[in-house]
């Protein structure tokens, strides 16, 4: 049986990767710093410990530690953000390097939004503009680490993931919330762009990553990005709710302030198209927003 070990996967993107391997018959070990359930080996994020024993002839290692941008950017939360990613892509990358089989793959997360906000410019992994403010610097760092870590016998993929929708997770559970409240109304212009993906073609895609035996850069996104006041639309008439109030640009301000997390994770226009997926032959089961919500709601 082939082992898929999962770094950081307690939350939702480590439990949905977790639910397909294991039904495509693989054996799944998740590092948690918090062990619940069997398959849940202890991990720091900062040492070296027994868990490195499961890198050994592992198919592939899949990293998502890293804290959650969710929450007010203060100094303490920015350190870390950047220590979380940093510090455990470099242990991690010392593991499979002590290992005498190393996994096949290694699969380290990143972001969509390393790109920088746009409307119209589509950002491909070749053309896309990559910007400078916090967010998208932490993710440049946590790209360059991962970069400078040489792994001769093991294949490296870097994941670009945008917004990935799913049924017991993700940015849809808020977003019913609100919607079901009333207030699923457009955020801010709603002209910005949502670049998304359903969490079936979030697995589907790792798979197929290796199935193709590829590396590098790949942005994990649908084709044509949606837009907030269209994914709000979408919800409203998905859930039967025919209104929905809309939050202009400060109730967001001042919402993000009490709820404690920051205003760009609505705002920023994510533009992001997946053409190595595309070139490479990948196949998505969800394209459109309307048909991805229906199947999760």
């Amino acid at each position: 049986m082939k082992t898929i070990v999962i770094a950081g996967g307690s939350g939702f993107l480590g439990q949905t990767l977790n639910n397909y391997f294991t039904k495509q018959n693989f054996k799944v070990i998740i590092l948690s710093r918090d062990p619940k359930s069997k398959n849940e080996i202890f991990w720091d994020g900062t040492t070296l410990g027994p868990w490195t024993k499961h890198l050994e002839n592992a198919e592939a290692l899949i990293n998502l530690a890293g804290k959650s941008v969710d929450c007010r950017y203060t100094d303490k939360n920015k350190k870390a953000i950047y220590n979380s990613r940093i510090d455990t892509t470099n242990l991690l990358g010392l593991a499979v390097n002590l290992c005498n089989n190393p996994p096949k793959y290694w699969f380290n997360s990143s972001t969509a939004t390393i790109y920088k906000g746009s409307y119209n410019k589509l950002n491909t992994e070749q053309n896309g503009i990559i910007g400078d403010d916090f967010s998208m610097n932490i993710a440049k760092s946590w790209e360059a680490t991962f970069n400078n870590i040489i792994t001769p016998k093991t294949k490296k993929v870097i994941l670009r993931t945008s917004i990935v929708l799913g049924k017991k997770g993700g940015a849809i559970i808020p977003l019913k919330q609100l919607t079901k409240f009333g207030l699923g109304g457009k955020q801010a212009s709603g002209k910005q762009k949502v670049s998304w993906i359903h969490e079936d073609d979030f697995t589907n895609a790792i798979q197929f990553l290796m199935d193709q035996n590829l590396e590098g850069v790949f942005n994990l996104c649908v084709p044509e990005p949606t837009d907030n006041k269209t994914l709000m639309y979408s919800l409203r008439q998905i859930l039967n709710i025919p209104f929905g109030v809309s939050h202009p640009i400060w109730l967001l301000k001042l919402g993000a302030f009490f709820l404690r997390t920051e205003t760009e994770l609505v705002t920023k226009s994510r533009n992001v198209i997946p053409e190595k997926l595309l070139k490479n032959g990948y196949t998505f089961k969800y394209k459109n927003i309307q048909t991805a919500l229906k199947d999760l709601l």
